[in-house]
């Protein structure tokens, strides 16, 4: 059975995947130096999956309100030094 074009999601699965495929399992172990080819694909170890979040950068005053506002207050200060 398929699934609905009005169901189906642009980018696949969006959130984060607790398991791995055995293609995956291998390639992190071999990363890890705990899988040889000689081990062979079955009875793999666990590896842990780390969910990873990302933070949003907070925006400075600054950035808020623009480049125009940041470039006029320095020319406003060197004319009143001269």
């Amino acid at each position: 059975m398929t699934i609905d074009k009005s169901l189906r999601t642009r980018k696949g699965i969006v959130r984060s995947r607790n398991v791995l495929t055995r293609a995956e399992r291998i390639e992190k172990l071999s990363q890890q130096d705990r899988w040889k080819a000689e081990d062979g694909p079955f009875s793999l170890p666990k590896v842990r999956v780390y969910k990873v979040v990302l933070k949003k950068k907070k925006k400075k005053k600054g950035e808020e309100e623009g480049d125009t506002a940041a470039a006029a207050v320095p020319a406003t200060k060197d004319n009143k030094k001269k």
